[in-house]
């Protein structure tokens, strides 16, 4: 990869990152017992109005120490979007509860709200909410939903930090929710991830879970099987200054989505990321556009191409219902006889084509204002040449 290739994201320390990890260091606490996980923990679930926050060591063990905690397991269903990470399904089908489906909204892509309530059934047990991208699900029909039914609410905010629906931070509503510290996130532990809640109870069992189900007085008498999950206190460090620049670096954020915004309004034929709602304003985590008709080749080919001239991108989620682990396709299926053929003749048009046409440009919080400019000249220059019609 030559100097010159902007990648699709580079991250932003430039706070007291280094000053804390030195102090890791210096002092020898390294791993999971020293200080600043705790420190980190708190920091993270004041700022989004939790009791608690337990982390851990990535976001996709946040997902199955939540679910693990809920007690969910065979013969329940957990209902999700097809458009999503694998790691949500993965965590549910883990647990031997079974994932059940809904498409994606056209307008804001994420999860059919409206969809949601066809899906109930009598083994119905939670409704995962997984915000995607930018822009947060309209959780208010979902909370109410679950609550007429007596479901679980499973909040997966990974890629809202810092964002808030109707004044209220991501990642606070729920029975529990769910964060991710990977590099593209506005607060990044290079790996990592946080499970928060309310509940002493879910708390305490998250704790355990990612322990090993240690027990205080019997430590290597197991009653219980859990992970090794823990997040290193070196990791927290990191953590914990990424949340005292969290508000700067969403400006931030903001400010490069509104301006790619406006380099590229004018290309035809295709779509931006949905502007504000009236729920929740645009954070533009990820700037995520979408291929009209009038390019015969799908985004993979776009990207290709963008590669080809120093421009990384990234493709939008693959569905789940199409995933050959979950179908059966896939030449080794480790998953339990009564998981093979996962969601045999299901069908979501609109998260078939947000596979297949969409991806998102560079936008790292270190992008430069120069980069941006270069990668919609490059941008320009690609779409001109798939163009079929104008």
């Amino acid at each position: 990869m030559s100097s010159s290739f902007i990648p699709v994201n580079e991250p932003l320390l430039d706070g007291n990152e280094l000053e804390y990890v030195t102090d890791c260091i210096e002092s020898g606490w390294i791993s999971s017992e020293g200080p600043y996980v705790e420190k980190f923990e708190q920091a993270l679930a004041k700022r989004v109005g939790r009791s608690y926050g337990i982390a851990v060591s990535s976001g996709s063990a946040a997902l199955e120490i939540a679910i693990a905690s809920l007690n969910l397991g065979p013969g329940d269903e957990v209902i999700l979007p097809t458009h999503t990470i694998i790691s949500c399904a993965a965590a549910i089908v883990k647990t031997g509860a079974r994932p059940v489906l809904v498409d994606s909204d056209a307008h804001t892509w994420n999860m059919d709200v409206e969809a949601v309530r066809h899906k109930i059934s009598a083994q119905t047990k939670a409704i995962m909410i997984v915000h995607i991208f930018s822009l947060p699900v309209d959780l208010q029909p979902l909370l109410d939903l679950a609550q007429e039914h007596g479901l679980f609410v499973i909040e997966d905010a990974a890629q809202m930090i810092g964002q808030n629906y109707r004044g209220n931070p991501c990642g606070s509503f729920g029975d529990i929710s769910v964060f991710s510290f990977y590099p593209n996130k506005h607060v990044t532990t290079g790996e990592g991830g946080m499970v928060l809640t309310n509940s002493e109870h879910l708390a305490e069992r998250a704790r355990g879970l990612r322990n090993l189900c240690f027990q205080p007085d019997k430590r290597f008498v197991h009653e219980e099987l859990g992970w090794n999950y823990r997040l290193s206190n070196v990791h927290a460090a990191i953590g914990l200054a990424q949340v005292e620049t969290l508000d700067r670096h969403v400006e931030l954020k903001k400010k490069m989505g509104v301006r790619y915004r406006q380099l590229l309004e004018d290309i035809p034929g295709i779509f931006l990321p949905p502007c504000d709602q009236e729920y929740a304003d645009n954070i533009y985590w990820v700037f995520g556009i979408l291929l009209g008709d009038i390019y015969d080749n799908d985004a993979s080919v776009i990207m290709q191409q963008l590669a080809e001239a120093g421009v990384g991108t990234r493709p939008f989620f693959w569905p789940m219902h199409e995933q050959p682990v979950f179908t059966g396709e896939a030449e080794s299926n480790f998953l339990p006889g009564n998981m093979t053929g996962l969601f045999t003749g299901e069908h979501y048009p609109v998260a078939e084509n947000l596979a297949r046409r969409g991806l998102y440009l560079p936008g790292g919080l270190a992008l430069t204002t120069d980069q941006q400019d270069s990668v919609v000249e490059t941008l320009r220059r690609v779409l001109a040449k798939n163009a079929v019609s104008v």
